[in-house]
């Protein structure tokens, strides 16, 4: 059970960072494996393009894009959190940049489709 404390919009947008944040690193090791196959095998690397236009890898990588997007506006956040004056309307700062993140993956899905 969450307590009262940490169930409100910014305290879901510092999880949503850190969480994001983590899903990113764990990404990076696969995404640079990749690139090294791109480099040293390259019909290892058309194979590997050739996987990636199925369609669950499609929503995989319109949740990464989803994931960056979270990220770079929750950094975003923060950053005007701790350099800008406080304001009151920090839940719909939550709220945009949220949606700004659901926006930028949807707009990548429909792209990739």
């Amino acid at each position: 059970m969450i307590s009262g404390h940490r169930n409100h919009a910014t305290y879901w947008a510092f999880a949503l960072h850190r969480v994001s944040g983590l899903a990113l690193a764990l990404f990076l090791p696969a995404h640079f494996s990749v690139l090294v196959q791109a480099i040293e095998n390259e019909a290892g690397f058309d194979g590997f393009l050739k996987w990636s236009e199925q369609p669950l890898v499609k929503l995989a990588e319109a949740g990464l894009i989803v994931l960056l997007a979270l990220h770079m506006t929750g950094g975003i956040r923060l950053l005007a959190v701790e350099f800008l004056p406080w304001r009151d309307g920090q839940k719909t700062f939550v709220a945009v940049t949220g949606g700004l993140s659901v926006a930028a993956g949807l707009l990548f899905l429909v792209n990739a489709v």
